[in-house]
């Protein structure tokens, strides 16, 4: 007899999520704790999918799931800085009789962006075969379409990395306690402190002692949080070259016709 031939009345949905930056929870809808697989998943009875589909086939496919803010592990604060989203997921549906008897999964995959509102969340899952909607190979772009320092682009970043504490925050503007120059621009600030740590924002203007972001921190910056900010790239062919010596790695087509050759007149 397997699992599927169980009164339902026993079954419980059981969640593991995996955050981007490592952390992680194992979540029940049980009002005990289950042990499953040597993972022990907390009670969490608010917390139900909403609409799960399995078919055959490749089509991509999504499931959505609803609940109440029950769990001191996923605060509507870490919610609405994004520290959720994307992360890993994998639900499964056990016997919390016999939770050794087996387990079936569900749905692996990850989490799309999560919402929180009047102590409640919402958030789509993703399945693997969503995967299936991305582009086999990218298109051509004039810039490159690597990040600095990643595989692709292969930048040792050794020294390109400073830290520093934030002496004033307002919007999208930190003011910080040591001076910085153009070469962050287009870089990364990653808040290691405080309400905002771990939220990570794009830099659009680094000049003096200040950084433009571009969108504000999600949470609240206090002065003396420290940060870590990152050297950016404007991923032009000519940076690439004349200030990493790195035009070989570049990942964009900038001498490809673009589609205003289309509009030229012939002989122009």
């Amino acid at each position: 007899m397997s699992i599927a031939d169980k009164d339902v009345s026993s079954l419980a949905f059981c969640w593991r999520l995996e955050r981007r930056d490592g952390a992680g929870l194992a979540l029940t809808s049980h009002d005990r704790p289950v042990t499953v697989g040597g993972v022990r998943y907390e009670p969490a009875p608010g917390m139900t999918p909403s609409a799960i589909r399995s078919e055959m086939g490749l089509e991509p496919r999504s499931s959505e799931v609803a609940g109440a803010l029950s769990s001191a592990a996923i605060g509507e604060a870490d919610i609405l800085a994004g520290r959720w989203d994307g992360a890993a997921l994998e639900l499964t549906a056990v016997d919390w009789e016999a939770p050794g008897f087996g387990a079936v999964e569900l749905l692996s995959g990850t989490l799309g962006q999560v919402t929180a509102k009047d102590g409640e969340f919402g958030v789509e899952l993703l399945g693997v075969a969503a995967e299936l909607e991305r582009p086999v190979c990218p298109l051509s772009s004039p810039v490159c379409r690597a990040e600095l320092g990643d595989a692709r682009c292969r930048v040792d970043m050794a020294g390109r990395m400073v830290r520093a504490k934030v002496v004033e925050a307002a919007g999208h503007r930190i003011t910080i306690d040591q001076p910085v120059d153009a070469r962050f621009r287009f870089g990364r600030v990653r808040f290691l402190g405080g309400a905002a740590n771990g939220v990570v924002r794009v830099i659009l203007g680094a000049e003096g002692n200040e950084l433009s972001l571009r969108s504000a921190p999600s949470a609240l910056v206090v002065a003396g949080t420290a940060i870590e900010i990152v050297e950016g790239c404007d991923k032009r062919l000519e940076t690439c070259a004349a200030r990493f010596a790195n035009a070989a790695n570049l990942r964009g087509e900038p001498h490809l016709p673009g589609n205003d050759l289309l509009t030229r007149y012939p002989g122009a």
